[in-house]
């Protein structure tokens, strides 16, 4: 990876949850448009077929063998397509053409002459049949329209013809096909996307990134293509497709069981939502949930959003907050649907903030566990914090998904402060930069942990320069001082993410590897790796569920503004419970372009990473059930058998958010106010108990909360957790 990409990458993944700047419209280079921009560029064009440099390199599509062949620049286009281009592959290999095609364009240091060369390039494309402009041979992720089709020759090498409605982008597809076109598949497979990272100086105008990107995405394409033609060949059997649901301004469609389920639920039946809605206004009842809850339910709630504002479905981070914001607006009983640390957490935060008349309440009469905080409360993760303790300076970086009470005496043994997975490369980053010799701690999700070290040694691969512009407070020197004292649990997953691994990416890969990819910071290293490399190509978010779901409604924005038909392709690598956010947010844009007279057809897929193998097929038992305590909840398609899924045994979904059933919800709220205490096994816990110091836990496990928060609002980690670091003996006596 070059530098610059690799800091577009990592800037990106950082600061994911502050807005992306539209991506330019791209201009059009045609010779028919009456546009000031695109005459000038016509000229420019022109002049240099007429008038090429004389001392410039041979264009790409001549054979310098053959001194009898014309010039290019003497060509029309017309007459390059009666004149074949000679075949290039018994010159050089693949490789020993890139270096040429770099060497050409570094030897032009006048941005206008390397425009000129690619428009030369533009017109050296043979034509593109008409026919073969088809939404399937399509390339994504290019800010203009480009189509690509391969196939193999007599010889069994793979032949490219590719076409773009702009002439700087067909210059681009232009020199690709003259490095890859006539080369065995091997060899386009072997070309990587860091190989033409010196042809991102080409020193154009307009967004640079999304010209760097058009080189990656049009030879990301020919790879898959190159794949497809590669297994039939062979006579390989296809991967079968990921289920997927599309999403256009008429409706929804799904392919497959699993997405056929989740779809169901998107259409609510209203006599429920009615009666949710009434309930919830007669007792004043707040509802905060997670975004992984069951399509059901979020299905209604989502509806029921339009007639009782205090409804709030988000990632965990501002759950809490979002309740006291119902508790001042007048709720007097919050529901919580998440997990227990979740209610936990609510419970907390409204007695910090003096609601404590306000009652909480969970769906379930059993414990609604987590994986993650199940590993912060072993003792493993204790004996992991005693060793933090005997180092000095340390700060503790717990993940906001732990019990108050890991966070409680964790905070006595070692300086804590909670963090998400959109502000945990910042908080640690700031964390260095203000403690000399600091010892930083993170924990439990030990995949995040791992993710986090390899976006730091990613850095090591940056300038200074690029590096102060993530944090100012860092360089390559500190960034590399720093890595020997980053520690990371090693022994905490979540079940839902851990799944995301080598089997998942090696199928996105062979199908999938052209589509956006979406991936929480928590999945597994290879889906991790696969996701960072679509960033760096603007194909690709890693991040929190918050930061996931913004970036498809960035890139649906940039598709309805280009006004033209386009088809996006979401891979979604988190918790398919997403999938009723993101549907809502894309039909409300479709909504906003209706209404704006657009023209454009835009239509979303989001893809499942799920075997149709490992589906459950309940259709000959309709009204099959499962218990969860006291509840029946009916078994959809979905887990095969176990916990979370793999592409041999399940589905992307965790079975404790599932415990959160609409029927629990309603129930629960009906027997409000619970003058019988028949609902004191739904209650959040108060957590009255104390700490190994004697301390209230309640009191302890909000403070690195609260650090955090003030962090956010700062940008600077909060003075009384300075002195903490600094005098960790007094850490939890001084609460005593």
């Amino acid at each position: 990876m070059d530098s610059s990409s690799a800091a577009m990458a990592i800037k990106s993944t950082i600061f994911s949850t502050l807005p992306t700047p539209k991506l330019s419209k791209p201009a059009s280079f045609k010779p028919t448009s009456s546009t000031s921009r695109s005459r000038l560029v016509n000229r420019i064009r022109i002049q240099s077929i007429q008038n090429p440099s004389p001392d410039s390199p041979n264009p790409p599509f001549r054979n310098p063998s053959s001194s009898s062949q014309p010039s290019p620049s003497t060509f029309s286009r017309r007459a390059v397509v009666s004149t074949p281009t000679p075949p290039m592959f018994e010159l050089a290999s693949s490789k020993d053409r890139l270096r040429r095609l770099v060497t050409e364009f570094q030897s032009l240091p006048e941005p206008l002459d390397r425009v000129k060369r690619l428009l030369r390039y533009a017109a050296l494309l043979p034509e593109f049949p008409a026919s073969s402009k088809a939404d399937g041979n399509r390339v994504m992720g290019c800010t203009a329209q480009v189509w690509l089709t391969a196939e193999l020759d007599e010889e069994g090498r793979v032949r490219f013809k590719a076409d773009s409605d702009s002439e700087i982008t067909r210059g681009f597809c232009s020199c690709l096909i003259w490095v890859l076109d006539g080369a065995a598949p091997e060899e386009v497979l072997e070309m990587k996307t860091d190989d033409f990272g010196a042809l991102s100086v080409v020193g154009l105008a307009g967004n640079v990134s999304s010209r760097v990107n058009t080189w990656h995405n049009v030879l990301i394409s020919m790879q898959k293509k190159c794949r497809a033609l590669m297994a039939e060949r062979d006579g390989r059997p296809k991967f079968e497709p990921f289920p997927s649901m599309v999403v256009t301004a008429e409706g929804i469609t799904a392919q497959g069981a699993y997405a056929e389920a989740q779809a169901r639920f998107l259409y609510p039946d209203e006599k429920r939502i009615e009666e949710l809605v009434s309930v919830l206004k007669e007792k004043e009842i707040g509802v905060v949930a997670h975004f992984y809850m069951d399509p059901e339910v979020q299905g209604v709630l989502t509806a029921a959003q339009k007639h009782w504002p205090h409804i709030f479905i988000s990632d965990s981070l501002v759950m809490a907050d979002a309740a006291v914001k119902m508790a001042q607006a007048g709720c007097k009983f919050i529901a919580v649907l998440g997990v227990d640390f979740m209610s936990e957490n609510v419970r907390a935060i409204l007695d910090q903030a003096g609601f404590g008349e306000v009652g909480v309440y969970r769906m379930s009469n059993e414990r609604i566990g987590c994986s993650l905080a199940d590993a912060a409360a072993a003792p493993a993760y204790l004996e992991y914090l005693r060793e933090a303790s005997t180092s000095s300076p340390s700060l503790h970086v717990v993940y906001i998904n732990t019990s108050l009470e890991t966070k409680a005496h964790a905070h006595e043994l070692v300086p804590t402060i909670t963090c998400t997975s959109s502000n945990v490369v910042q908080t640690i980053l700031q964390a260095f930069a203000q403690v000399p010799n600091l010892n930083v701690w993170y924990g439990p999700d030990t995949y995040m942990g791992a993710n986090i070290v390899e976006l730091f040694q990613q850095m090591l691969m940056m300038t200074d320069d690029e590096i102060s512009q993530i944090h100012p407070g860092h360089n390559k020197k500190s960034i590399r001082s720093l890595l020997p004292r980053l520690h990371y649990f090693p022994d905490g997953t979540c079940i839902v993410h851990h799944l995301f691994g080598q089997e998942v990416v090696d199928r996105i890969n062979e199908m999938y590897c052209d589509a956006f990819l979406t991936a929480h910071f928590e999945v597994p290293g290879e889906m991790f790796s696969l996701a960072m490399e679509a960033k760096r190509r603007g194909m690709g978010v890693v991040g929190s569920t918050q930061n996931i779901l913004d970036f498809i409604n960035q890139r649906v924005q940039e598709a309805l503004g280009r006004n033209i038909k386009e088809h996006l392709k979401f891979v979604l690598g988190t918790e398919s419970g997403m999938i009723t956010s993101i549907v809502a947010s894309v039909r409300k844009l479709f909504s906003s372009a209706k209404s704006s007279l657009s023209e454009a057809e835009v239509s979303v897929e989001i893809i499942f990473p799920v075997s149709s193998e490992s589906i459950t097929q309940t259709a000959a038992k309709p009204n099959a059930s499962v218990k969860f305590g006291d509840l029946a909840l009916p078994v959809l398609p979905g887990v095969a058998s176990g916990e979370g899924c793999s592409i041999n045994g399940g589905c992307a979904s965790c079975p404790y958010m599932k415990m959160n059933s609409l029927t629990s919800l309603l129930r629960i709220c009906h027997k409000l106010p619970d003058k019988d205490s028949l609902l004191s096994a739904y209650e959040a816990g108060r957590f009255d108990s104390q700490t190994p110091l004697g301390n209230s836990v309640a009191d302890v496990g909000c403070e690195p909360i609260l650090h955090m928060r003030q962090f956010q609002s700062h940008k600077k980690l909060p003075e009384k957790l300075i002195h903490q670091i600094l005098a960790p003996a007094g850490n939890g006596k001084a609460k005593s």
